[in-house]
């Protein structure tokens, strides 16, 4: 459930040196007034119809009224999403400065933006996009060091549709680079088709594979690749249960309709998320078995024999384990087994077992995260959420410390046993991703791109706090703003969170959240329990029964920013989505008093049914489920934002987001949970929901798609924190 958590202007041109004072206090009198505004659009939300569908469970029995709209085929859901958004339109028509705030968000936008090169057979590849394409464009070159070599578009996303809503989401190459194997997405859905290419003449190789989801590619040289998938649902396919993944393998040159199973396929093997990797060298399958999104068992066989029998790694799921490279016989893992922090073993794969596993990178007090180039490992550390880099040797001897840039969060590293040098990025808040180069042998490195963006980072603070939660837990917090903002309590903040699946919020740039900074917003960002910040035990100690850690954090961070004067529950928002929606939806229905404005993206929001859609059944980890016991169903009833909605509560402004197209949390989450505000909330806030079409979970979705949704989320923010005027 990772999500995890994105036109030239002609009048409009934003300085840093006026953003603070874009904002004006409630007190300016040169508009009409936010309050006289909303009197004069008073909402009037459209008839839900309330079913009498009740569900038991151990005795205690429980109403689902609008369970109906779990149904997204049905003509009726068809039309209530059609009411819901035209309301909601109607709204967002109202707000004087929304054209302002979208221009802003495009400014920021609109620059190159490219990736990390990397080579594969006779050419370099990388992916550019020049400011507003909707997807970005791959490209290659022959000799990427000759300046005068010729630059060629190899693939544009942006031919697949009309509108954008057909994005890339993977591109694989063979052992010779001769071919590549690359997946499509429709509307933001996860399940993908893969096309195969000869990268010579670009034509394609027979027909696509259909119907793969959750899945990378992995080649076995030059011949074939491994791939997962579900069967397809009889039913709706967005929203019904997929339970068995299997893997597959596919010869070039066969039809998709020959290819057998070769895991997952038997009783024996089931598991929920099954993914391959092939070792370098073509000698070894390694299998990553998981029935949640944490802990997983592992397989390894020996291709270059032809009855090589699967081989345990790992049979327990308490812990996770991945293969990082191999050499020979060794195998190079990556796990957290008696490691919370993770650490770095090897093992023979004539004995792969647990028991034989030794030490490479022994766990340290701060989480590990490798990549592997160039014959050594470059080995990532979160110091306080920030990142730290060391370079070793496979017989983990420390080489150097790699010296970044600054103070952020990096990326990449990776590469072939073979390259003599590998790339990385690096960012912060107010740092728009730029790209190095590095030496693998001698650890210098040099700029490779920085772009070039019409937002001056020196103009911004982002700095790091630690405040208590309501058990004492020492939580940090990053905090981003104007450096000339007036701590006076006056500021729009939004405050940002997840807190779940073992997932990190390191600082990195986004040109949304730079649009709200420079909007004259304070941005914060708190790593709360259920992150993986802190390793294994941070992220345990934000699920199942300790789920209300995840809220407290949540809830301490907002009266930090109060009791410090960056703001007022008047001016501060809540934002999230996915897991982090869930914990804005719960936050306001516990602490409806603690904001003034509420946006769930995306989120699991009923917490007793979110097990029985696509591949939900596989984030018990975290949640545990309403079968499981008396008392787990108890404590989800207990929090569950669905359920929580009471009668006669002025709850925040309320803007709901979630997209059709949605199939890994399912847009029916947010639709109940609309339902159920609308129906019950008291007071002149809206409660609104946006429900984006052709659009799923948020990967893939086009540019022009994200700098609509951002004005309007931005622009609903502000109007009901009672801005005036921009």
């Amino acid at each position: 459930m990772r999500l995890l958590p994105v036109i030239a202007i002609s009048a409009l041109s934003i300085s840093a040196l006026t953003a603070c004072q874009l904002i004006t206090s409630p007190q300016s009198s040169t508009t009409t007034s936010a309050q006289t505004m909303t009197s004069k659009t008073q909402l009037t939300y459209p008839n839900t119809r309330k079913g009498d569908v009740v569900d038991t469970y151990f005795g205690t029995k429980v109403a689902d009224p609008y369970r109906w709209l779990e149904d997204d085929r049905s003509d009726e859901t068809e039309a209530w999403v059609k009411t819901q958004n035209a309301v909601t339109q109607g709204y967002f028509d109202q707000i004087p400065y929304r054209e302002q705030i979208e221009q802003v968000v495009t400014k920021l936008i609109n620059y190159e933006r490219i990736s990390s090169p990397f080579k594969e057979g006779d050419y370099t590849y990388f992916y550019k996009n020049d400011g507003l394409q909707n997807q970005s464009v791959v490209y290659r070159q022959k000799d990427a060091d000759d300046n005068n070599a010729e630059i060629e578009i190899f693939i544009d996303p942006n031919t697949f549709s009309t509108d954008g809503t057909v994005s890339l989401s993977g591109m694989y190459f063979s052992d010779d680079g001769q071919t590549v194997a690359y997946m499509t997405s429709t509307g933001g859905s996860d399940w993908r088709q893969v096309y195969i290419m000869n990268t010579q003449t670009k034509e394609l190789i027979g027909e696509p594979l259909q119907d793969v989801k959750f899945s990378g590619i992995s080649w076995y040289k030059n011949e074939g690749f491994y791939y997962s998938s579900y069967d397809k649902p009889t039913g709706s396919e967005l929203s019904e249960k997929t339970d068995q993944h299997k893997v597959y393998y596919h010869a070039l040159g066969t039809s998709q309709q020959v290819d057998q199973p070769i895991f997952g396929h038997t009783q024996a093997q089931k598991h929920r998320y099954v993914g391959t990797q092939v070792s370098e060298d073509n000698r070894y399958l390694f299998v990553s078995a998981a029935n949640s999104t944490s802990g997983n068992r592992a397989y390894v066989k020996d291709l270059t024999q032809a009855n090589a029998q699967w081989q345990t790694v790992k049979q327990d799921i308490a812990s996770d384990v991945y293969m990082l490279t191999n050499q020979g016989s060794q195998l190079y893992l990556v796990t957290n087994e008696n490691a919370p922090n993770t650490k770095i073993v090897k093992v023979d794969v004539s004995a792969p077992d647990v028991s034989n596993w030794v030490d490479v990178i022994p766990e340290t007090e701060n989480v590990l995260s490798p990549s592997y180039a160039g014959g050594t490992i470059f080995a990532e550390y979160m110091v306080d959420a920030i990142s730290k880099v060391s370079q070793y040797d496979l017989t983990g001897q420390k080489l150097r410390d790699i010296t970044l840039p600054g103070v952020g969060t990096v990326g990449s590293f990776w590469g072939k046993s073979t390259d003599t040098e590998t790339y990385y990025t690096f960012a912060n808040y107010v740092t728009p991703t730029t790209i190095y180069k590095l030496n693998i042998k001698n650890g210098s490195t040099t700029l490779y791109n920085q772009p070039k963006i019409d937002f001056d980072g020196t103009q911004y603070i982002s700095k790091q706090v630690f405040y208590t939660s309501k058990d004492g837990t020492q939580v940090p917090m990053i905090i981003t703003h104007h450096k000339d903002t007036k701590l006076d309590g006056s500021n729009p903040t939004m405050l940002y969170g997840y807190g779940g699946f073992n997932v990190s919020l390191t600082p990195r740039f986004s040109s949304t959240v730079a649009a709200w900074v420079e909007l004259g917003g304070i941005y914060a960002v708190p790593n709360i329990r259920g992150g993986g910040e802190y390793g294994k035990e941070w992220h345990k100690a934000g699920t199942l029964q300790d789920k209300q850690n995840v809220f407290d954090d949540f809830i301490a961070a907002g009266e930090y920013l109060i009791e410090n004067n960056y703001t007022s529950s008047k001016r501060l928002a809540l934002r999230g989505g996915s897991n982090g929606g869930l914990l804005v939806a719960a936050v306001m229905t516990q602490r409806p008093d603690l904001a003034a404005v509420a946006l769930p993206a995306v989120g699991v929001l009923d917490m007793l049914r979110y097990h029985t859609f696509t591949a939900g059944a596989g984030w018990a980890y975290d949640y545990g489920t309403a079968e499981q016991s008396a008392e787990m169903f108890a404590y989800l009833l207990g929090y569950s934002p669905v359920h929580n909605v009471k009668s006669g509560v002025d709850y925040p402004a309320t803007l709901v987001t979630t997209a059709d197209h949605d199939d890994r949390v399912v847009p029916a989450h947010s639709f109940k949970f609309a339902a159920e505000l609308q129906a019950k909330h008291t007071g002149t806030n809206p409660t609104l929901i946006r429900i984006e079409t052709d659009a799923g979970h948020g990967a893939g979705t086009p540019i022009s798609k994200t700098i609509e949704q951002t004005a309007d989320i931005y622009g609903f923010t502000l109007f009901n924190m009672g801005i005036k005027t921009l």
